[in-house]
């Protein structure tokens, strides 16, 4: 293929599409290692393709399958009032047991699994797009109220006990978001390039930021560009986009850990 074929109209969507979960999942990650549950993306994505595959087998669509699966989670990791990557650690077990075992006993199981796995980006419709259109709306109309309390949370952990807040009800606010953005992703991209952009980016960004606001920029800012360089090196080059963002992530990711911040 050619570089002309990048801005051919087939790609406009996906490319939009991909975009803005690139600019969404890092950010969601930044507040996701924040409270040290990094593992929450490859988790929850695992539970959502199972989800999907398990909706194959009773008739539904995959999108509702892999979003309920993904409510379900949340809300039980919600409700356990834990915090860390040990509840998360399990619904990766459970997940992956049951995606292959759901794959295993219907006859479009393992296609989907493997879409799932690898990421169908150049295959999404206007319906992905207008959910991560209104994903992102959300984020924006919640961010600051969301970003003011987990952060005060981490750094002064009594302070919602002390105003009469219930933190369950936070926390099960947050890891509903991250479940519906994971899941959107893991459809639009796949289970490891999800779990990259959640991971990558933050862990870049906490080590060369000298700021919160720095380490949110830097984390979009890295994210986008890997995405737009996979994107068109994918197409240019004929190969899978899932991989090509990962290897971008991680080739990116390598070059700037030599860097510090200055505090």
């Amino acid at each position: 293929m050619t570089l002309a074929q990048v801005f051919d109209p087939l790609f406009r969507v996906p490319l939009a599409n991909g975009f803005l979960l690139a600019l969404l999942l890092p950010v969601l990650g930044a507040y996701v290692r924040l409270r040290n549950e990094w593992l929450a993306a490859l988790g929850l994505a695992q539970v959502t393709a199972a989800g999907g595959v398990m909706a194959i087998l009773v008739g539904v669509h995959p999108l509702a399958g892999s979003l309920g699966a993904a409510v379900v989670a949340a809300a039980l990791k919600g409700r356990t009032e834990r915090s860390g990557n040990d509840v998360y650690a399990v619904l990766l077990f459970f997940g992956w047991s049951a995606a292959l075992l759901g794959a295993a006993n219907s006859t479009r199981g393992e296609e989907l699994s493997h879409s799932l796995l690898e990421g169908q980006l150049y295959f999404t419709t206007w319906a992905n797009l207008g959910a991560a259109l209104a994903l992102v709306a959300v984020v924006a109309a919640a961010g600051t109220w969301l970003s003011k309390r987990l952060l005060l949370e981490h750094f002064f952990p009594e302070s919602l006990a002390a105003n009469g807040a219930s933190p369950w009800k936070l926390h099960l606010a947050f890891d509903l978001l991250v479940a519906f953005s994971v899941a959107l992703a893991t459809e639009s991209i796949g289970v490891m390039a999800t779990f990259a952009l959640v991971f990558l980016p933050p862990w870049v960004a906490f080590r060369i930021a000298a700021s919160w606001k720095r380490a949110l920029v830097h984390c979009a800012g890295f994210s986008v560009t890997a995405y737009l360089a996979a994107f068109v090196l994918a197409i240019v080059l004929d190969q899978p986009f899932g991989p090509m963002l990962v290897g971008a992530l991680v080739a990116g990711s390598l070059a700037l850990l030599p860097f510090r911040a200055r505090r």
